[in-house]
């Protein structure tokens, strides 16, 4: 038996989240994989998927969220469809935004296991690709879940 260390530690600790990643998402890539959702609504769907790893204090999200849906309240249903340029889904956007939430969505996305899912793929490496665009669909996300809520 090997001793402890912290390098041994770490590794089982990352091998230990490289399971839990591929068991968990993975088969929720392969559907998305197989609707063909179009690559805008997949960039949202990946970054949904993602949004347990990204730091986000619950009453900072909360009260971003509610004055995001006053907005999109303001410029009639709130129900409608949502896209990236939303002025709700900005708003929100640059109200979550720091530098070490971005990098933790993009680590997170870096994690996606999309091997041999070629539309998945593609549209991990144009969020990877684009911050900006990898910020407002994750805001964009977390705009449709609150959504979904209610």
């Amino acid at each position: 038996m090997e001793p402890f260390s912290a390098r041994n530690a770490a590794s089982s600790s990352d091998a230990v989240k490289a399971r839990r990643v591929s068991a968990g998402t993975r088969a929720r890539l392969e559907e998305l994989e197989r609707s063909g959702p179009d690559s805008s609504e997949l960039g949202v769907v990946l970054c949904w998927l993602v949004r347990g790893e990204v730091s986000l204090d619950e009453t900072e999200l909360n009260g971003a969220r509610r004055r995001a849906m006053f907005v999109l309240a303001a410029g009639g249903d709130p129900h409608r469809d949502l896209g990236l340029d939303s002025v709700a889904a900005e708003r929100l956007a640059d109200e979550l935004d720091t530098p070490e939430r971005r990098a933790q969505l993009a680590a997170a996305l870096d994690e996606l296991p999309t091997d041999d899912l070629p539309a998945v793929a593609t549209a991990a490496t144009s969020l990877r690709a684009d911050a900006e665009l990898a910020w407002r669909s994750f805001a964009l996300s977390l705009l449709a879940d609150e959504l979904a809520d209610e």
